[in-house]
């Protein structure tokens, strides 16, 4: 077959030593694929080649214990992957009798390398007396899959269905006037970014109570972008583990990426009342903390929207009942959040250094301090400024007290929400601008009363907060969705808060008191 590749098992031969040194060599070819690749095309089609280290925890997570095993890498890269789970199933005191591999991968360089990671494999199956096939197919896996799904896979008219599918997929977002958005739909999948889509088609081609093993980033976990795929995706399929990591930079150090990621085992089965373990670790295998929890504290069933709580630690179940517990909704204190309206590279015309005639304040991340906003900002080489004419008219509003957020926290930041009060007793303007680095909070396009917007700025800054947003999302960009989808307190509570507030904020410690005090014991 075109663009594909079929290994056999040959005269059984002793391969112990081939065994104990194959994830090592494999660590180098991947090592040197990475080398070869180009950078920017690496990057374009979000290549993250899997570290052994990664690669043999995550083949641990299956269960599988079929004498027969058919194995899908989607995205196979160097094939780290699927060798792996392969010597994985070599060590089982009851290994299977014959295991084939389906690698797709599009990448001339990787697949050099990929053939070479199956001949390892394929040697090493045959020291453990295993029949091994395997078949490399540098096809577009989307456009394969979806063949496969309307019964037409590699155009042999075959439903090939799998028993495992071991993913390391690429991360990239997609236009939705794209190819692969395209293929998807067809599919009845929706979704923004490659790698959900992948995982997505793996989940349909496998057969019924067929496993998957999947490292991703966690940013399906929660939000309106990834809600169709977790439909999507929850309809068949039920996790039994998720695993994340402490740090964000440890599942890739290679590749200094710098993402959080999760690993997750998940079961082509709707049974209700699975069993999920949920675990962390700053890396594979150091310091593994571990809980069982049922499905529905994973995924409420409740929850039109699906959100995903990965909560490695006892303690994130109370932060989670907590915030419950607090009954309100942003639509209930009647509020709406918005992106700040000021693009500066699209508005460059309209900047100005620092504030003057016919201008108007310009409000970045740099001008937060103390939980309030300073301006203008000496220190920083952000323009302060806005100047006023035609083209601001819809970049600006009237003047008021908001609450802001930062969209994005640098890792440097201890939280991931970080909110800030533009208290128009401070500045002195008849109307603000707010740059699009910048969430803000309002009244039906007006400015908030005193109390309330200190009080709401108290609360998004507790650190209570902070650890309920870890829960569903994984990653410091902080979205207006995101912030219309946290629980709130009653407006009652807020402006109680507000007024213990006062003028100046508190240390951080001391506001957290403030919050659970006036929240949970008042």
């Amino acid at each position: 077959m075109t663009g594909s590749n079929t290994q056999k098992q040959r005269t059984p031969e002793p391969t112990t030593a081939a065994m104990e040194t194959l994830l090592p060599a494999l660590d180098d070819a991947r090592k040197e694929a990475s080398a070869r690749l180009d950078p920017l095309r690496r990057a374009q089609m979000g290549q993250f080649l899997t570290p052994s280290p990664i690669a043999t925890f995550m083949a641990g997570m299956f269960e599988c214990g079929k004498s027969t095993v058919r194995i899908l890498d989607a995205g196979a890269g160097a094939g780290s992957l699927c060798a792996a789970f392969v010597l994985t199933l070599c060590e089982r005191p009851r290994h299977p009798v014959s295991i084939t591999v389906t690698a797709y991968e599009i990448d001339p360089i990787l697949v050099r390398y990929l053939r070479q990671t199956l001949d390892r494999c394929r040697r090493a199956c045959a020291g453990a007396g295993i029949s091994f096939q395997a078949r490399v197919v540098d096809q577009d896996f989307l456009e394969a899959g979806a063949k496969g799904l309307a019964g037409d896979l590699f155009g042999t008219g075959e439903q090939e269905r799998f028993d495992c599918a071991i993913l390391n997929p690429p991360y990239r977002k997609i236009r939705t006037e794209s190819r692969e958005r395209s293929i998807l739909r067809s599919l009845g999948v929706e979704t923004s970014n490659l790698y959900t889509g992948f995982v997505a088609v793996a989940a349909r081609l496998l057969v019924p109570d067929g496993e998957m093993v999947a490292i991703t980033p966690r940013s399906f976990c929660n939000g309106p972008y990834f809600e169709p795929f977790r439909q999507y995706f929850l309809r068949d399929m039920r996790f039994r583990r998720v695993h994340v990591f402490d740090a964000r930079d440890k599942a890739f150090g290679d590749d200094k990426v710098l993402q959080e990621n999760v690993i997750f085992h998940a079961v082509k089965n709707t049974e209700a009342s699975s069993e999920v373990t949920v675990s962390a670790s700053t890396e594979p295998g150091a310091n593994l903390r571990t809980r069982a929890i049922k499905h529905e504290e994973l995924i409420n069933p409740r929850d039109r929207h699906a959100v995903i709580h990965v909560v490695p630690e006892k303690e994130g179940e109370h932060t989670r009942d907590q915030l419950g517990r607090l009954g309100g909704t942003l639509t209930a204190l009647g509020l709406t959040v918005s992106t700040g309206r000021v693009v500066d590279f699209r508005a460059r015309d309209l900047l100005r250094a620092q504030p003057g005639t016919n201008t108007v304040p310009l409000i970045y991340p740099c001008h937060f301090k103390g939980g309030y906003v300073e301006w203008p900002n000496g220190r920083t080489r952000k323009p302060n400024a806005l100047a006023l004419g035609p083209r601001a008219e819809e970049l600006v509003i009237a003047q008021g007290n908001y609450v802001l957020t930062k969209r994005f926290s640098s890792k440097e930041e201890r939280r991931r929400i970080v909110a800030a009060v533009y208290d128009p007793t401070r500045i002195t303007a008849a109307q603000v601008a707010f740059e699009n680095h910048l969430n803000y909070f309002h009244e039906r396009g007006s400015g908030l009363p005193t109390t309330l917007a200190r009080g709401l700025a108290a609360y998004l800054n507790s650190s209570l907060v902070d650890a309920y947003f870890r829960q569903f999302s994984g990653h410091t960009q902080v979205n207006a969705s995101d912030l219309r989808s946290l629980p709130y307190p009653m407006r009652s509570a807020l402006i109680t808060l507000g007024r213990r507030i006062g003028s100046a904020f508190p240390s951080q410690r001391e506001l957290d008191c403030l919050v659970d005090e006036v929240l949970f014991r008042g």
